[in-house]
């Protein structure tokens, strides 16, 4: 893999990571189209690193006030009524169907990424439910409102975006907002909820890049790093923003355009 090569993918990854339209599905379809190799075990290892530093360094200051009531909650009985530990719990709670799910279909999801086609489909599926999603939501509830039936359907759609396709904002997002989220409220849980999910895959794939990095050169696994840990982090801002007053429909309509634009000239 070329260093150019390694930039453009880091950069992808790092801006379909978090906005709803899915990275999966780009890191299988723009090497397709491209004629490049598909990106291996370790490439993949330091690209979801760089998204997991961008929504650590993001979200830093609630995740030490969601740490520290955690902790204190397993202390004092009145520490666990803290909506800061409540909302812990619920994010650990939530990453448990997407677990469940990993485990179960595993080789069925990596059979996906074989196919440019399926995920092409996958991803105006991805669309449709956002777009379903903005337009049937109240949008009333904040963050402080999420209950344990929220989060284990918002838990549950996290779980189906293992599928190369489905974006996991998109479908973390659309399912808060079929909830009744505001969608600022929707997309940072989301974003809460990808960090112990992708820190889980770092960790899942931590041996085999172990043994593959000595193969590997550093200078593109390092651009690729970098590359996804910027552009994730600017992506986290600029979309938090956006969504306090923009709608998803027209993350909805890309999704439509790319997928339908693939499977026409494929």
């Amino acid at each position: 893999m070329s260093l150019f090569q390694a930039v453009i993918l880091g950069i992808v990854q790092g801006i379909t990571e978090f906005a709803p339209i899915s990275s999966s599905a780009h890191l299988v379809l723009i090497p397709d189209l491209m004629g490049w190799a598909q990106p291996d075990l370790s490439f993949d290892v330091m690209l979801h690193l760089g998204t997991l530093t961008a929504v650590i360094c993001f979200f830093r200051s609630e995740i030490s006030e969601l740490f520290i009531a955690f902790v204190n909650g397993f202390k004092k009985k009145t520490a666990r009524q803290k909506p800061e530990c409540q909302l812990a719990w619920l994010i650990i709670i939530g990453t448990i169907p997407a677990i469940f799910i990993g485990l179960l279909f595993q080789d069925f999801f990596e059979g996906l990424f074989s196919n440019p086609l399926t995920v092409s489909l996958l991803l105006m599926v991805t669309g449709t439910f956002l777009w379903i999603s903005e337009a049937a939501s109240k949008k009333l509830r904040v963050l402080d409102d999420i209950s344990l039936s929220d989060t284990l359907i918002i838990g549950l759609a996290q779980g189906c975006a293992i599928a190369p396709g489905i974006s996991r904002s998109g479908a973390t997002i659309a399912a808060g907002l079929f909830r009744g989220l505001n969608r600022d409220s929707a997309a940072r849980f989301s974003f809460l909820l990808a960090i112990p999910i992708i820190l889980g895959a770092v960790i899942l794939k931590t041996g085999d890049f172990i043994c593959l990095y000595g193969e590997q050169k550093s200078m593109p696994l390092l651009a690729g790093f970098l590359a996804a840990a910027v552009s994730g982090y600017l992506c986290i801002k600029y979309l938090l923003n956006y969504l306090k007053k923009g709608r998803l429909t027209i993350f909805a309509y890309y999704c439509w355009f790319v997928g339908a634009a693939f499977l026409l000239i494929r």
